[in-house]
């Protein structure tokens, strides 16, 4: 445990920040999942673009990496263009 003020301060404010990235991130992931598991193309591309800002935002802020985040945003590309191809 910090004694002094301003490490008790920063000590608050990293549980704070860890707590709101955990939601992010799981929000994320979740969203991610959605996209995937969607067969109907109009749920799809809604699903997707969801992904898509909420990817956007966490690369910004970064929670994930702007790379993998430009990885994760091609390969849900790829999978609504096969939904599209099929219907």
């Amino acid at each position: 445990m910090p004694n002094i003020k301003s490490a008790k301060k920063r000590m608050v404010l990293g549980n704070l920040a860890r707590e709101q990235n955990r939601g992010d991130r799981s929000r994320l992931r979740t969203a991610l999942k959605r996209a995937r598991d969607a067969t109907a193309l109009d749920q799809a591309e809604a699903r997707t673009k969801e992904a898509f800002s909420l990817l956007d935002q966490a690369a910004q802020e970064r929670l994930v990496h702007p790379n993998k985040a430009a990885r994760l945003k091609g390969q849900l590309a790829r999978h609504l263009n096969q939904l599209s191809a099929k219907s």
